[in-house]
């Protein structure tokens, strides 16, 4: 590597062999950092490298502060679940849901209680439907072991 091709404020672009390059950047009180390894001839640009690690930090701290955080509210249902207790937990979901949080609603079956999946089924699909002007369905009611799954994500608010 005898040549390198130099970039920067403050500089006359072009290829410079590296003691050059150094002198040029040394000149300034700046630093010389290879932007470029793998280009024919590396490119290296002519910074104060604290500053620019600095505006780095900076700029990956903002992306991550705008950054929305989605948070999963879980509301667990039996599959004879009674009307008051549906209607609490219904109250529940369209709190978290304008909140903007998602919610995963499932029907937890014990022992023999599987054999009646489609109470589980219906009573999921009918806390959709209940949710319909706050919510939109992201999958339908699916069995995974002994657990019907629903999940719901907030409608966009126009």
């Amino acid at each position: 590597m005898e040549e390198v091709r130099l970039v920067g404020d403050n500089v006359e672009q072009g290829v410079y062999p590296i003691r050059n390059a150094l002198a040029i950047a040394e000149s300034q009180g700046l630093d010389l950092v290879e932007i470029s390894p793998n280009a024919e001839p590396p490119v290296c640009r002519v910074i104060d490298y604290q500053k620019f690690l600095y505006q780095q930090k900076k700029r990956e701290k903002e992306i991550k502060a705008k950054a929305v955080k989605t948070v999963v509210k879980e509301i667990r249902f039996g599959p004879q679940t009674d009307d008051h207790d549906y209607n609490f937990k219904l109250k529940h979901a369209q709190s978290f849901l304008k909140e903007g949080c998602k919610v995963k609603a499932y029907v937890f079956f014990r022992g023999r209680s599987i054999l009646f999946k489609e109470y589980g089924e219906m009573l999921l699909l009918r806390f959709a439907n209940d949710l319909e002007d706050l919510a939109k369905v992201d999958s339908l009611p699916k069995l995974e072991g002994k657990k019907m799954f629903l999940n719901l994500s907030p409608k966009s608010k126009k």
